[in-house]
């Protein structure tokens, strides 16, 4: 099969529902969004904060940042509002990224509540629009600068040509868990840490086209970026 059909990614969500994506479905997913986000006149280098639950949209989102020169910066889903906070704060983000909420362990936990109290405090005042993915259908309160993220895909083109940076242009930020202190954000390249990633997967795990490879790691730590957000994807290969 051509690269389009093969799955790209299998995703068990937490009730045990598995969903097939593939190559082709996910381009179509990641340009929709790139193509909501240059609607909401974001342009290259601005930063954009992803607080969402594991699951395929993660990805989405952090590949639709990097098609257009955004630089994301993904805060895991089990951090409170202040940890959102600060993070934003040093950011300057112009646009958070989030969901209603997320299912672990069986139980309902709230997203944007979060996002709204981490809104509410000083320093987050960069933020112009929230993204909110339904992920629960829990009721959420929507505040003027909020929009669906089924409403801002709504219509909007499945290709979106990339915008091409220079190899030291940053891809992401990515803050330590804060426990000596204040978080410190790392900055990647855009060429040097996909190549990175690119190479370990193929001389440290030495995947192959037709491998079914799986990372534990949740996005919001490095792990997550480079083994399910990037390095296997660019490899062209399946994952869990």
């Amino acid at each position: 099969p051509t690269r389009a059909s093969q799955t790209a990614i299998i995703f068990e969500a937490d009730n045990g529902d598995v969903t097939h994506v593939t190559y082709q479905s996910l381009y179509e997913r990641v340009c929709q969004l790139a193509n909501g986000l240059k609607s909401l006149n974001l342009k290259l280098g601005d930063r954009v904060i992803i607080y969402l639950p594991m699951g395929v949209e993660a990805i989405v989102a952090m590949q639709a940042c990097a098609r257009l020169g955004l630089i994301h910066s993904v805060v895991f889903g089990g951090f409170s509002s202040k940890s959102l906070q600060e993070r934003i704060q040093d950011t300057s983000a112009r646009a958070v990224i989030t969901a209603d909420g997320q299912f672990r362990g069986g139980k309902d936990l709230p997203l944007k509540s979060a996002v709204d109290e981490a809104l509410a405090m000083p320093g987050c005042e960069s933020v112009e629009k929230v993204i909110v993915y339904k992920r629960t259908g829990t009721a959420i309160k929507l505040n003027e600068r909020d929009i669906w993220w089924d409403d801002l895909i709504a219509g909007k083109d499945k290709t979106c040509d990339p915008v091409y940076v220079n190899a030291e242009h940053p891809l992401f930020l990515l803050y330590t868990s804060g426990s000596t202190g204040k978080p410190k954000g790392v900055q990647h390249s855009s060429a040097g840490y996909l190549l990175h990633a690119m190479n370990t997967m193929r001389w440290t795990f030495d995947a192959k086209n037709n491998d079914v490879f799986w990372c534990t790691a949740d996005v919001g730590w490095i792990t997550g970026h480079s083994y399910v957000a990037y390095g296997p994807l660019a490899l062209g290969i399946t994952q869990v």
